[in-house]
Parts: C-alpha cells; sequence; structure tokens
C-alpha cells in the first residue's frame, strides 16, 4: 500500500515515535510524507519515503493530486487541533479528498494504531472490498 505521513510541527516528535513502534508493518509498504515529517522519519528510523513539499508550501496538495488521481491508499495525519495553521485551508481539502475518494485517514495516534493492526492482520484491504462490492 501507499500510506501518507504528514504531523504539525508539535506533533512531528509523536509521529516519529508512532513509525518507530510500527516500523516492521509500515517498513512492508510504500511511504510518502511531507518535506520535513519525511526526512524526520528517514532520520528517525532509517526507512525510505518519498518526501514531498512542506505542507504550507504543497506538500498537502501533492498529496491531494495523488489521492485524486487513486494513487494513495491511507492517510496519516496527526493534526495539531489547538494551533491555528497557517495552510489550514489546504488542510481541510486534504480531508475533504480523503472522504471524497473513501481514503483511510487517521488523524491522532488511536485511529493510526487501529489502521496499521487492521493492516497488519491482513483486515484493511479496502481496494479489493469496493471491488468485491461492485
Amino acid at each position: 500500500m501507499k500510506i501518507a505521513l504528514i504531523a504539525h510541527d508539535r506533533k512531528k516528535d509523536d509521529l516519529i515515535q508512532f513509525v518507530t513502534a510500527y516500523q516492521p508493518i509500515l517498513a512492508k509498504h510504500t511511504l510518502y510524507a511531507t518535506g520535513t515529517t519525511g526526512q524526520r522519519v528517514i532520520d528517525g528510523t532509517g526507512l525510505p519515503v518519498i518526501r514531498f513539499q512542506s505542507g504550507p508550501l504543497g506538500g498537502d496538495q501533492q498529496i491531494g493530486a495523488m489521492i485524486a488521481k487513486n494513487e494513495m491508499d491511507m492517510v496519516i495525519f496527526f493534526r495539531d487541533p489547538l494551533t491555528a495553521q497557517p495552510h489550514e485551508p489546504d488542510v481541510t481539502a486534504l480531508i475533504r479528498l480523503c472522504d471524497v475518494y473513501g481514503i483511510p485517514l487517521a488523524t491522532n495516534m488511536g485511529t493510526a494504531e487501529v489502521l496499521l493492526k487492521g493492516l497488519q492482520e491482513g483486515f484493511i484491504d479496502w481496494r479489493l472490498l469496493g471491488e468485491r462490492r461492485g
């Protein structure tokens, strides 16, 4: 699966902790991330990450474009709900695209854990589920 990793500044340490804990699962997938977050993941875990621009410089929109082209399978976005973000419209657009295209989205550690555990156990293969329904 193609998994996007994004974190606001105050949540980057939490994301690195999360990726480290779930490294055996994430290592089996292709990881994408916004600029600074991606570099932090690389430095902290050694996992390969395809990096986009930082969020405020268009990274969120680059990930959104992949979603719109059916090229992203899951988004883990540790948001900081207590700090105003200068690029909030981009964040809102990314979340909207996940909803429009049915992309699993975790915005906190608890939900991210559920998604990755489901992925590990083979419960989450949502693209195949959609094909079976159709």
